[in-house]
Formats: C-alpha cells, sequence, structure tokens
C-alpha cells in the first residue's frame, strides 16, 4: 500500500510545468555531454527527480544472498510489508523520510553545488540537505537527527557522500526496511551526461543488516521547471486509510 507519499504524487508531479510561464528547456538534449564547473568537476546543478523511482522497494534488484538482515529486522520487515503498520510510515505523518529514501521519491529535488559545500533543496515537505566539501570530519557524537550529518569528496568524476548520526526512526523504503542508529550511507553521485545521473547507496546498518548492500537510484534532468510548496499536514486525512492491508 502506498503512504501518503504515492497518494501525492498526481497532484504534485504532473502540473509542475504549468505552474511557471516561459520557462525554456524543453527541447534541451539530455544526452549532450555533462557539463563542467571551472575547476574542472561535474556541475550536478539541477532539478532532478529519480527516474524509475525505487521508492516503494529499494531492494528489488538486490541478488540472492546480498540483503542479510539481523533477525529482529526482519520480523519487523515482514510485519510492515503486510500494509497493516503502513499509518506508521514516518512520512505517512509528514515526518522525514531520511537517507536513502529521500533520494528515491517520485518528487523532485534541486541541486546547488559550490565549491566548499553542496545544497540540496527537496520538494518532498520541503526538507533540505547539506554535503560540506571543506574537510571536515564526521561529528563523533552528534544529536542524531532523520538526515543525518554529510561531508563529500570528489574521487575522479563521482560525488562521494558519507552520512552518519541518524536517528534510527527512518523507514528505507515504503514497504518497511528498518533502520539503527548504527546506519552509515555512503551515496555517489554519478553524471552520467546532461540529463542523467545515478546515485548509487551503500547501507552499512551494522544494527539491522548483516553486511553492507548497495542500489542504484537513476535520475533525470527536469530542464523546465522548478520546485513547488508541498506542506505535507496541510487537509492531510490519508492516515486514516492506511490502516490494515
Amino acid at each position: 500500500m502506498l503512504s501518503k507519499f504515492g497518494l501525492l504524487l498526481l497532484g504534485s508531479i504532473l502540473p509542475l510545468s504549468a505552474q511557471w510561464e516561459n520557462l525554456k528547456g524543453g527541447d534541451t538534449n539530455l544526452k549532450a555531454p555533462a557539463p563542467r564547473r571551472a575547476d574542472g568537476k561535474p556541475d550536478l546543478t539541477g532539478i532532478w527527480i529519480a527516474d524509475p523511482p525505487k521508492l516503494r522497494d529499494v531492494t528489488l534488484d538486490l541478488k540472492p544472498g546480498e540483503l542479510q538482515m539481523q533477525e529482529w529486522a526482519e520480523a519487523v520487515y515482514n510485519q510492515r510489508k503486510t500494509g497493516d503498520l503502513s499509518a506508521d510510515d514516518p512520512d505517512a505523518n509528514c515526518l522525514p523520510q531520511g537517507v536513502p529514501k529521500i533520494d528515491t521519491t517520485p518528487l523532485p529535488f534541486k541541486i546547488y553545488q559550490e565549491p566548499k559545500v553542496v545544497v540540496v533543496l527537496y520538494e518532498a515537505f520541503d526538507q533540505f540537505r547539506q554535503f560540506f566539501l571543506d574537510g571536515r570530519a564526521l561529528p563523533r557524537d552528534p544529536n542524531p537527527q532523520w538526515f543525518g550529518y554529510s561531508i563529500a569528496r570528489w574521487e575522479g568524476d563521482t560525488l562521494v557522500v558519507e552520512s552518519s548520526g541518524f536517528n534510527g526512526k527512518a523507514w528505507l523504503d515504503q514497504v518497511g526496511h528498518p533502520s539503527t542508529e548504527k546506519l552509515r550511507v555512503t551515496e555517489r553521485f554519478r553524471r552520467r551526461d546532461f540529463g542523467h545521473m545515478d546515485v548509487i547507496s551503500t547501507i552499512d546498518d551494522p544494527g539491522a543488516y548483516k553486511k553492507p548492500w548497495t542500489f542504484t537510484q537513476p535520475l533525470t534532468l527536469l530542464p523546465a521547471t522548478e520546485l513547488l510548496e508541498l506542506v505535507c499536514n496541510e487537509n492531510n486525512k490519508d492516515i486514516p486509510h492506511l490502516k490494515g492491508k
């Protein structure tokens, strides 16, 4: 069963291009070479959307044996995937999606790239993240957060983002793969050409999984649109319909 996030799709995505007049980019060649900044690094700036979104289940493409869950985590997951606990999904309650779930939603996000920081603005619930490129280390004893804390570095043409300091409350996807405060996520942003990028996420959470596992979320550039306001809890009538299968 889809959470509120899924039910918002038609109202949030389809009218995007109609919200602003005189936007250009409809004839953009998405297969052109990826742009680069003055320092030679790929320019990730733009509005992107998961295509196709893997929000429902980020493990679908894994091979047998790649996903090995701790016993308690598997029990929780088996209960959640029935749909009986859909009303407990954090984003169904207008709480943040967490990482990597936020990368897999069918709502766009906007990347701003600067030499020392990359900022990501999400249409989903008007949220944001920051990837610091200034050489700082991840905090040792952070106040746990939904999106954790993120530092980044360049490995060739790939932006590598490491995040930790999560609160352990987030579901990794809609079917309910769990997370704990031990979660550490490494995301690799690789722009393949002008209009396509991959986010390769490695999940390392020894509290819930016996070994790290990795999945890829493809992104497509939206060159002729802008983000819209999405106030999740405004007129939210979804929760009563999420109880039960």
